[in-house]
């Protein structure tokens, strides 16, 4: 089980072990905690009245085919409005994620665990300093609470029977591939579109400890991004500066860090779920 902030985290984060995974048979459930109804349109192609009159409806749209093409299962709403940055008219919606009673949507989450029965969740950082949108914040902080409570059953009686989750990890968006990327591109001769900034945000690389290998898997987070087209343009060259060719050869996997763990696990890890008794890559 997966559980992001907006339509489109889903494709932008971990895509290629998603959809690893679902191949090879695994049930993979999203947790979509927010419908991304304050999200920007980043596509200029898309920046249309008509798409502006129902972006919460489009975003969905964007999501079920992004999902569909990742390989995911089930889709699971949280049922909760995008909150915005800080200090913005969204930010300020009672009605929000941000603004949502932190014990009600950690129950609306140990709900869904213990109907799923996971095995592993996957989540945010603990530290987003680099970017601290505050539904990105809350999602770390049901996930990780979710994690421990959907087993106790003296938690949210109502939400079911107990369920204990094996294994929870954060996504991380590496230094050493943006380093990859970057120096690539210079090579090429193609401009980067990695400023300084990029470079002097905190590494977090040195907290991996799990590497899954998605060099297969590029065409289908590629295809994931593209389903989401008020977020990603097929020009992007943050997404697709390199040529297709190159792009998959370059750092063609996704890198975890191992929060937390009740099944034994040798470090470094190449498979999410390394331990579980009758589960593996």
């Amino acid at each position: 089980m997966t559980v992001h902030a907006h339509p489109d985290d889903e494709a932008s984060k971990g895509a290629g072990t998603v959809a690893r995974y679902a191949a090879a048979g695994v049930h993979c459930v999203l947790v979509c905690c927010t419908g991304g109804e304050a999200g920007d349109i980043l596509n200029p192609a898309m920046d249309r009245p008509e798409v502006r009159a129902r972006l919460d409806a489009v975003r969905r749209e964007e999501l079920a085919a992004a999902t569909a093409a990742i390989g995911y299962h089930d889709v699971v709403m949280l049922g909760y409005r995008d909150s915005g940055m800080p200090d913005s008219e969204a930010n300020a919606d009672p009605t929000n994620f941000w603004n949502a009673d932190l014990h009600e949507s950690t129950g609306r989450l140990v709900e869904i665990i213990r109907r799923v029965k996971p095995q592993v969740l996957v989540t945010y950082n603990d530290d987003q300093s680099h970017y601290p949108h505050p539904d990105h914040l809350r999602v770390h902080d049901i996930s990780v609470a979710a994690f421990d409570l959907a087993g106790d059953a003296n938690a949210y009686p109502d939400a079911g029977p107990p369920w204990t989750v094996d294994k929870l990890y954060y996504t991380v968006w590496s230094r050493e591939r943006v380093e990859a990327v970057h120096a690539k591109m210079l090579e090429l001769g193609i401009t980067s579109p990695f400023s300084d900034e990029w470079f002097e945000r905190p590494s977090q690389d040195h907290r991996i400890t799990t590497r899954i290998d998605v060099s297969d898997q590029w065409e289908v987070r590629k295809a994931a991004l593209l389903a989401h087209a008020t977020q990603v343009a097929p020009d992007s060259p943050f997404w697709f500066g390199l040529p297709d060719d190159v792009a998959q050869t370059i750092h063609p996997e996704d890198v975890y860090v191992l929060a937390q763990s009740r099944v034994h696990t040798a470090l470094p890890e190449d498979d999410l779920f390394a331990g579980i008794d009758g589960v593996g890559s």
